[in-house]
């Protein structure tokens, strides 16, 4: 049984390929296009197909259009109802359903050979349930929530799991949604609506929740599977902000409200969902599934006893469950997802020959973790790329920037590095073994969906990942699934007595994380990053540009390359000035002397 998901219809288009219950690859469409998010969420581009994506997945397995036996699309047109009738300001949502069931035909064009008739439509939050459900380790037994901003007439969605089927429970109608809430808020506070609602809850760190008793009139559950969620006047409770201007202690209060206001109907949410099913595990996807402050209060003051959430819980991940659904329905029994590195990866002769192509200067050290973990003490950053890329919106250790953790400036390092506000923090990565040491909250977490408290003797000695309110959204490494990084973390701890490496994605503001190798060399020549260690190679920055310098000069007539530097010869005053134009920033070339490494306990190298 060959299926292919596709998600297209609103955002975060991505594909799966999914192949007798096991998920071969998934991908999402921005990492192929390099725009963020694949597209805005508007109805004028729903016709857009996740064309790249899917014809990846298709010879990642070596498979025709033809060969496949179904098609999952991730939404119903044929359960919506007009956007007025369910008190939605969205006039031209006829136009997203008329380009919804005309998908088959436009897969058909984008994959030719594609039998439109195999299509068939799965329902938006049945495919977010099943992507969960189904994905989840170890859980045949188990409990969903979905919440997002909308599917075809609703925007949550209570089921249960018992082996291969999926029973949905309830369904909270429109115009009531959570997320829709969350984004009307995130564009209140001049952030970029469905898609930085992230730095909201970033945001809200900073305040009080002073308004979360005016807020509980508008956002409350119902107490019977559903809630209420809309016509908050975001205008009385604080002034709208430009993007422009800067955030105000107004702006970090009302972000902190809206935050407790989510976490207290989450967990009256999963209270009444366990109610009714009673089972030990629940499961979480949705785009408000990524709110991993939120996940953390359902693990600790939830009913359940474990909490699971899809690592691809945005729209990206309804690729993957709608395929994982029919595969079910049709009898082949779905495997839990076998973690989320399954997009593109490339060989050591493929790096090598894009690195000789780019003629970039690049060695190939006896171990490329002993030679990261060596930089990265020395207080370098580090741009990681390795094996296959993620699925969904964390960088996992495949695609990252790795720093230093001991030294506090290191977090403003990397948000001028990124271009990022300097009120969003960083994510520790550690040993699974470790991290009982040093965080507090669900364990194992590799997929940095949850927040742990730092432990208070942990916190002066790694303050880089300790966010404002004394937490960390931490990834836990597996050395049996993620070995290379695994021996980076240890080498790294050998060196520095710190078990922790900061990790955040590899990528720049406004842009997807870096993919391919020349998306990964596009990010290191235009971002201050001291080395990139792609495979079992790594370039240098300073080798990088004393190799340009010298191009520089010998294209002046007068130049002198000794030993790996740029020497200019007597009385070539113009090559040696045209050398320094080439040259880095002196920051960005002796960050270390900008940046010392701590003198903490055990000390550094």
């Amino acid at each position: 049984m060959r299926v292919l998901g596709i998600n297209a219809l609103f955002h975060d288009p991505a594909a799966a390929l999914v192949i007798d219950g096991h998920t071969v690859a998934a991908a999402e469409e921005e990492r192929f296009s390099r725009r963020k998010h694949g597209k805005r969420p508007v109805p004028f581009a729903a016709w857009e197909m996740p064309e790249h994506a899917a014809r990846w997945c298709l010879a990642q397995a070596g498979l025709r259009p033809q060969d496949l036996d179904a098609v999952a699309y991730s939404f119903d047109p044929t359960l919506a109802r007009p956007a007025d009738t369910m008190g939605l300001d969205d006039p031209w949502d006829h136009l997203r359903l008329a380009y919804a069931r005309e998908a088959p035909g436009f897969l058909h064009t984008v994959l030719p050979g594609l039998d439109p008739d195999i299509v068939r439509f799965v329902p938006h939050h049945m495919a977010h349930a099943a992507s969960s459900a189904f994905g989840a380790p170890g859980a045949d037994s188990s409990s969903v929530l979905v919440l997002d901003g909308r599917g075809e007439r609703t925007s949550h969605l209570a089921a249960r799991r018992v082996g291969a089927h999926l029973e949905p429970l309830y369904g909270q109608e429109l115009p009531h949604s959570l997320g829709l809430v969350y984004e009307e808020l995130t564009e209140h506070l001049g952030f970029l609506r469905s898609s930085d609602e992230f730095k909201v809850m970033a945001l809200a760190s900073h305040g009080r929740p002073r308004m979360l008793g005016e807020l509980r009139r508008y956002v409350h559950a119902t107490g019977d599977g559903g809630f209420r969620a809309a016509g908050v006047p975001w205008h009385e409770l604080c002034p709208p902000r430009r993007p422009d201007e800067a955030w105000t202690q107004d702006h970090a209060d009302v972000a902190a409200s809206a935050q407790a206001c989510l976490e207290e109907t989450l967990l009256d949410l999963a209270r009444w969902l366990h109610g009714h099913t009673h089972d030990e595990v629940l499961t979480l996807a949705g785009g408000v599934a990524l709110n991993c402050v939120a996940n953390s209060r359902i693990a600790r003051e939830g009913p359940f006893g474990a909490v699971w959430v899809q690592p691809a819980a945005g729209d990206a991940g309804t690729a993957l469950g709608g395929a994982l659904l029919l595969s079910a329905e049709r009898g082949a029994a779905p495997d839990p997802m076998p973690g989320a590195a399954l997009g593109r990866g490339w060989s050591d002769a493929e790096l090598e020959a894009r690195l000789k192509t780019a003629a970039v200067p690049y060695e190939r050290p006896d171990d490329v973790a002993e030679t990261v973990a060596e930089a990265l003490a020395d207080n370098a950053i580090v741009a990681w790329f390795q094996g296959r890329s993620e699925y969904g919106p964390r960088a996992l250790g495949h695609r990252s920037l790795l720093a230093h953790p001991g030294h506090a400036g290191n977090l403003e390092r990397l948000n001028d590095v990124k271009g990022r506000e300097q009120f969003r923090p960083v994510a520790p990565m550690v040993l699974a073994e470790r991290a009982p040491d040093l965080f507090d909250g669900p364990l194992p977490s590799p997929y940095m969906l949850f927040v742990h408290d730092v432990a208070p003797e942990w916190r002066e000695r790694i303050p880089a990942v300790v966010h404002v309110d004394g937490t960390a959204r931490i990834q836990t490494v597996d050395a049996t699934t993620e070995p290379l990084v695994a021996r980076m973390l240890a080498a790294f701890e050998r060196r520095t007595d710190l078990p922790v490496v900061v990790n955040t994605s590899l990528n720049t503001a406004g842009r997807p994380m870096v993919d391919d190798p020349r998306d990964a060399l596009e990010c290191f020549g235009s971002a201050p990053v001291d080395l990139l260690a792609i495979g079992p190679f790594v370039v240098r920055r300073a080798d990088f540009f004393a190799a340009r310098r010298d191009e520089a000069a010998a294209s002046a007539g007068q130049s002198s390359y000794r030993q790996g530097s740029y020497e200019p010869t007597a009385g070539a005053d113009d090559a040696a000035a045209l050398a320094d134009d080439a040259a880095p920033p002196d920051w960005a070339a002796h960050g270390p002397a900008r940046y010392p490494t701590p003198d903490h306990q055990g000390g550094s190298r």
